[in-house]
């Protein structure tokens, strides 16, 4: 029999995306798979959409907003599969999206998670942001994809569709063996949103197992779905949790030196924004750096005691994207190396 696959749907207020996307998600080719709707208190009509709708779908509700990180962990503490998949409500999957990744995740026993090809839902000749073909880390943790440099997206021309161990799988559509998942206490809480899935993969190559792109599954992500991209929020916490991760994953000996380039990097950013007439953006950054500051103490205590060399991870660019996109403008990830 096939292994066990809970498809976890996390939504607030998403009932739009709900009518739109589940039905394909309903028609996915697998047999022993589960489609489960984890409702973070929304407050608009969705929960009465899918009882009336889709009655054969699961709904598990959570009393309040946790956000993505910690309403994930209370919705899977209910659910029983051997895989999870993590999919944002605004996907759309095509019918064989789910057997290539688990096929891949079964030939390994140290693959702990996996995402598939991400492509826009607005484009689908294009990567979309979320994911790509990939997640990496620069050397100072600053994360891109494969297909996607900051805002230039590259056309699928087949140029990554290689299987790849790769730094980080997108928390769009994210797959992970339920041990792992349980071995390493889930997300985040704390993050809220953002960064959450890069945190959690660390935490994963940091206990030696190994992140995979999977090419031959493919979804369609429409992005920004939940928070817009122009969103002042969504700076906040991206800033303030690229920070906490590095803190909480890096090896000591390279945390200090790794986060003070980093915050001299945002440094430039909060001018970039001051200097854009962004105002709100400029106090986003300042906000993320003083919070992160106020959380060191806490974020010290989740550290494990042993972490892995930074660049001895697969999916690492020992090189600085921001100074490759910016000053020696790379705009394509297969001119990085």
């Amino acid at each position: 029999m096939n292994p066990s696959v809970a498809v976890v749907i996390l939504n607030w207020n998403g009932k739009a995306f709900l009518q739109k996307f589940l039905p394909g998600i309903l028609l996915t080719q697998y047999d022993n798979l589960q489609i489960i709707v984890g409702d973070n208190a929304s407050t608009d009509d969705s929960v009465a959409f899918l009882q009336t709708h889709f009655p054969t779908v699961k709904i598990i509700k959570n009393d309040l907003n946790y956000g993505f990180a910690g309403g994930y962990n209370k919705v899977l503490e209910r659910v029983e599969a051997e895989y999870f998949v993590l999919l944002n409500s605004d996907v759309e999957v095509t019918s064989n999206w789910v057997r290539p990744v688990i096929d891949l995740m079964e030939s390994d026993d140290s693959i702990a998670a996996a995402q598939p090809k991400i492509k826009s839902q607005l484009k689908k000749s294009d990567f979309e942001y979320a994911g790509a073909a990939g997640g990496y880390l620069d050397i100072y943790a600053y994360p891109f994809c494969r297909g996607r440099l900051f805002n230039v997206y590259e056309s699928d021309e087949g140029q990554y569709n290689d299987q790849k161990e790769i730094f980080w799988a997108s928390g769009a559509a994210f797959f992970i063996k339920s041990r792992c998942w349980i071995e390493t206490g889930g997300l985040d809480a704390d993050l809220f949103a953002h960064m959450e899935e890069i945190d959690l993969c660390w935490r994963l190559k940091n206990l030696n197992y190994k992140i995979m792109y999977c090419p031959t599954s493919e979804v369609f992500h429409v992005g920004g779905g939940t928070l817009q991209t122009e969103n002042p929020f969504k700076t906040y916490l991206n800033f303030r949790n690229n920070l906490i991760i590095m803190q909480k994953n890096l090896p000591a000996s390279d945390a200090f030196f790794r986060i003070g380039i980093r915050m001299w990097i945002d440094f430039v950013a909060w001018w970039h924004f001051l200097l854009s007439g962004k105002p709100k953006f400029t106090l986003a950054v300042t906000r993320g750096h003083w919070h992160f500051i106020k959380s060191i103490a806490k974020t010290n205590r989740k550290r494990r005691s042993i972490q892995k060399p930074y660049a001895a991870h697969a999916g690492v660019y020992n090189n600085s994207v921001v100074w490759a996109f910016f000053i020696k403008k790379i705009k394509y990830f297969s001119k990085l190396y």
